[in-house]
């Protein structure tokens, strides 16, 4: 496996070639491979001499890659998302989840450093801040042959800068949802007209990001217990005098439905988080016109059985779905959540020390773009990857699948014998392999549908 690993992550990498100059390539090369490599805190210089690249070339041409290197992240993604496409099946939904992270650190001169919400070790009663950079990331998310759950790919990045910083640089101010909206512009621009699912927590579910979205799109949200709900407009007759009636009669909110006994609770059985649980929910379409504007959505009022709320509530633009397929595709989201930990502890998105602009705004999606390609090199190795790269456990016996680990494993493995400056080596490496991979999209994929 470690010399057909090896050469199935050779010709990845050349999958960014095109993003790239011939000499941006080739340390970009260099840094992937010292990145993954790096067992400890990642920054440039652990990955330099993790591919015993110190004493050989001068560490400043690899800094100068994210300081002042001609590549886009953007276009990165672009290259990544052209593999990942090739996984699924044909005219295959696309699930996609948004969502901002914090990357802690501190330093006075470090660009777009701010003072944001630890959404992770704050509680409803005790609100923790912390210092470091906050990232907006769209991630693709879909099954994969060696794992039961779905995992999420990240694709693209934007880095959120608190109004106060703006203010004293002098610059626009650009808020999370705004920034996650030109993301799903840009994403769509990739997809064309490919059904797109969309899942996002309540934060990100308001006008800025939802009005006026492709028809594509289908997104699945959540929303307050008090959001006002109105029906339909039954005529859209125009009157005398005035524009045409957008909205009808107000209908009960979330909450008072939640209350009422006209309406008894009904069960569904659904897949949440791994588990089949059974849920109680109300049901009824509405629009939500502060958000959504005059598109009538579908609402899941759900019972809570544990923990201190009571009811939860979650809608999606697809009137026609049920509501265990409306969970379901709210759930989905989860994903993005352990991909932003597998990135932080394993493989160092928070760990770098860039300070100037270019450096900051590129290094952590670098991390992402790498994070991808791993996965997707452990799916295109899928077979050979469970058979021999996983280490025999006799005490571990009831683990399913694998995990982010055993493919950063699995990859240190595989590069263990590269040497990245080698570059002609490595480029024929690349010309002996077929072009073409075997489709293992059809059979192993085809449930992202």
């Amino acid at each position: 496996m470690t010399a057909q690993g090896l050469q199935a992550f050779l010709l990845m990498l050349d999958t960014f070639r095109p993003a790239l100059t011939a000499p941006g390539f080739k340390n970009f090369v260099v840094l992937v491979a010292g990145w993954v490599r790096t067992t400890g805190t990642h920054a440039v210089t652990a990955a330099l001499v993790a591919t015993g690249v110190p004493g050989r070339r001068h560490h400043e041409a690899f800094h100068r890659f994210f300081s002042r290197g001609a590549w886009d992240p953007d276009e990165m993604g672009r290259l990544a998302y052209g593999v990942l496409e090739k996984l699924l099946a044909p005219g295959a939904a696309l699930r996609v989840a948004v969502d901002d992270t914090l990357a802690t650190k501190k330093g006075p001169h470090v660009f777009g450093i701010g003072c944001h919400l630890d959404a992770v070790r704050s509680t409803k009663k005790q609100k923790i801040f912390c210092f470091g950079h906050c990232w907006v990331v769209l991630t693709v998310v879909m099954p994969v042959p060696f794992s039961t759950r779905t995992w999420a790919l990240p694709l693209l990045f934007r880095l959120y800068r608190t109004e106060k910083e703006c203010l004293r640089k002098r610059q626009p101010h650009r808020k999370k949802t705004q920034l996650a909206r030109e993301m799903l512009v840009v994403f769509h621009a990739w997809v064309g007209e490919r059904r797109v699912e969309l899942s996002m927590d309540n934060a990100y579910c308001n006008a800025t990001v939802m009005r006026e979205l492709p028809q594509s799109f289908v997104i699945f949200g959540s929303m307050r217990p008090d959001a006002v709900l109105t029906e339909a407009p039954r005529s859209q007759r125009r009157h005398k005098n005035g524009r045409p009636r957008v909205r009808g009669r107000t209908l009960p909110k979330p909450e008072a439905m939640a209350r009422s006994s006209k309406h008894p609770w009904l069960k569904t059985k659904a897949v949440l988080y791994g588990k089949l649980q059974t849920v109680e929910y109300k049901m009824y379409d509405a629009q939500w016109y502060r958000a959504a504007g005059v598109q009538v959505l579908r609402i899941v009022v759900v019972r809570m059985t544990t923990g201190r709320i009571p009811i939860r509530v979650f809608f999606c633009t697809d009137a026609t779905l049920t509501a265990r397929e409306i969970l379901e595709g709210y759930g989905q989201r989860w994903a993005i959540e352990v991909s932003f930990r597998d990135m932080k502890q394993l493989l160092g998105f928070a760990d770098s020390s860039a300070r100037k602009r270019a450096a900051v705004e590129r290094t952590a999606p670098f991390v992402g773009i790498v994070y991808s390609m791993l996965v997707l090199w452990a799916v295109a190795n899928a077979g050979p990857l469970a058979e021999s790269m996983v280490p025999l456990r006799p005490w571990y016996l009831h683990k399913k699948g694998l995990s982010f680990a055993d493919i950063l494993r699995a990859a240190q493995g595989a590069l263990a014998t590269l040497d990245v400056l080698d570059q002609a080596n490595n480029d024929g490496n690349l010309r002996r392999l077929p072009r073409r991979r075997p489709p293992i999209a059809a059979a192993t994929l085809k449930r992202a549908a």
